[in-house]
């Protein structure tokens, strides 16, 4: 076991550093200067150039790539180019509307999917599995600033059961944080509700014709134990896959919901700072996501090495 979680720890360095090296190259070689960003429409060829050699941007991209690296290794992420705040300290302070949005979305998506995509297997060819792939389509087909706008006129403006926008620490009351995330997290729930309910249906229609399932019907175990004991344990790689994707991709990509419900989180933090070509915030936020990606997959594939013993060896 231990050999095998190493093995997969070495195996995403190399990721990492490709990751690096692409996000270093792609902005430095996309067109436009942040030192006429940062000096505005006024400033003359000689502070233009002055910027740039007190930001490094006149070495050669090799230099400025090991400068960069060096930086990195001792856990010098730089400060933004246009609020000359250290980078970690922005991304710290955007860091927990993120993970909040992203962990109340995915605990809404589990306590919702799963149950949906059970009962949509158990009933396979009913009613009730016509209505789950139904709103699955739905999920699936309307777009999150639409469903946003909805849940916004349906339970903010009409009902006034949550505010309409913003975001507070859970450290200002429970309520004041779960009033203001609630909406926003089932925004972006919808989405992932079809994505997982449509992978557990897949998966439990998978395993409910094994053997083991009839032998377990057959001593007279409840329909409940069957299906979550027997069958949902044993459909559970595929959904974990699903699920561990997915928290990662709300963590990255919570952009649009973080604008409509106007949440100071990293999504437009890092909208923020491609507009700007702010260089050391696009490329910590961009390290930061892709290590976020594979922390998950390598829980993923820990998670598979307990659930499979084979794995271990």
């Amino acid at each position: 076991m231990l050999a095998y979680i190493a093995r997969r720890i070495l195996a995403s360095i190399p990721v990492m550093i490709v990751v690096a090296l692409f996000v270093f190259l792609l902005l430095r070689l996309t067109p436009g200067d942040p030192a006429a960003i940062i000096a505005g429409d006024m400033a003359t060829p000689a502070q233009l150039d002055q910027i740039r050699q007190s930001l490094g941007l006149n070495e050669p991209l090799v230099t400025q790539f090991v400068t960069w690296s060096g930086q990195l290794l001792s856990g010098d992420f730089g400060r933004s180019l246009i609020s000359k705040t250290p980078v970690l300290r922005l991304i710290g302070q955007r860091l927990e509307p993120t993970l909040s949005l992203a962990i109340v979305t995915m605990l809404i998506t589990l306590l919702l999917s799963i149950p949906m995509g059970v009962l949509a297997a158990w009933r396979h060819g009913s009613l009730t599995d016509s209505a789950v792939m139904a709103i699955s389509v739905l999920g699936f087909s309307i777009p999150v600033f639409v469903t946003g706008y909805i849940f916004i006129q349906i339970f903010a403006i009409d009902l006034r059961i949550f505010p309409v926008q913003g975001f507070k620490s859970i450290g200002e009351g429970f309520w004041p944080f779960f009033s203001r995330i609630f909406l926003p997290a089932l925004t972006l729930a919808t989405i992932y509700i079809a994505l997982i309910a449509r992978m557990t249906r897949a998966a439990m229609l998978d395993v409910l014709g094994e053997d083991y399932v009839r032998t377990a019907r057959a001593k007279g175990l409840s329909e409940r134990v069957v299906l979550f004991r027997h069958a949902l344990r044993n459909a559970a790689v595929p959904i974990l896959t699903v699920v561990g994707t997915g928290f990662a991709l709300m963590i990255s990509g919570v952009v649009v919901t973080e604008s409509v419900f106007n949440i100071p989180g990293l999504g437009r933090l890092t909208v923020d700072a491609i507009l700007a070509r702010d260089y050391p915030v696009i490329q910590a936020l961009i390290l930061l996501t892709s290590g976020i990606y594979v922390v998950i997959n390598l829980l993923i594939d820990i998670s598979y090495a307990f659930m499979d013993p084979r794995i271990r060896y």
